[in-house]
């Protein structure tokens, strides 16, 4: 069944806001606290990790490395793309409208829950790769294995932020959504070059967004995303 995976994903993000949910309700302030700046350190080396298995090479005893102006180049254009688009604050607005819509105009944290929570399960190659293979082939396994990430990353992050993590299902239902359903068109776009630099560009943006956990908002991750777009375009050029 084509767009499965989706479908599992966001389940997944929902279950696991939802156990989040409950369980924090038992944590103490400062154990939630620890939680998200746990969850903010593993994911600045979730970060760093992909960004040097991106840049580095192994050339027999050497390590080598590369890519400084692919991702100078596609972080600063994709940044400057974004303020211009204001990305962010649109995000935002549409968490504050999720909000009110949702009966959580006290939760203080909902908005910026929402916005970090849907940043770390969106962004990636897991996203992109597993939604086109479940278009073209109905392939769902690496979705499957993303939504198992998900659902641990969103129980984590629910627990220590709030309910605002737990509508990061909807942003993932229509991004991997609607490239499931374009896959046909975005496969040829795909090729080894395009997903080596989009892993590696992804991974520093999943870095910045654990700089956001561990010392609060710093960056305005949302206005980088273009640099995902520039980094595939990046690989014809």
């Amino acid at each position: 069944m084509v767009g499965l995976g989706t479908i599992i994903n966001t389940l997944a993000i929902l279950v696991g806001g939802i156990c989040g949910l409950i369980f924090g309700r038992f944590i103490k302030d400062s154990v939630q606290d620890a939680l998200c700046k746990a969850c903010g350190v593993s994911t600045l080396f979730l970060g760093i990790s992909g960004a040097l298995e991106g840049m580095l090479t192994v050339d027999g005893s050497h390590v080598t490395g590369g890519g400084a102006m692919l991702i100078i180049g596609c972080i600063a254009l994709g940044s400057l793309i974004g303020e211009l688009l204001n990305l962010e604050d649109g995000m935002e607005r549409f968490g504050s409208w999720l909000k009110i819509k949702t009966g959580n105009g006290k939760d203080s944290r909902f908005v910026d829950a929402f916005v970090t929570a849907s940043l770390t399960v969106c962004i990636g190659a897991m996203a992109i790769v597993g939604s086109i293979q479940d278009g073209i082939k109905g392939d769902y396994s690496i979705l499957a294995a993303k939504a198992v990430l998900d659902f641990i990353i969103v129980m984590v992050m629910t627990c220590s932020m709030g309910r605002g993590c737990i509508f990061s299902a909807i942003p993932v239902a229509l991004f991997q959504g609607s490239i499931t359903a374009f896959a046909g068109l975005l496969r040829p776009l795909m090729t080894d070059a395009a997903l080596s630099n989009l892993s590696m560009i992804g991974s520093i943006l999943i870095f910045c967004v654990g700089v956001n956990l561990v010392w609060g908002k710093k960056l305005r991750v949302a206005n980088m995303l273009p640099a995902v777009v520039l980094a595939v375009a990046a690989a014809f050029l």
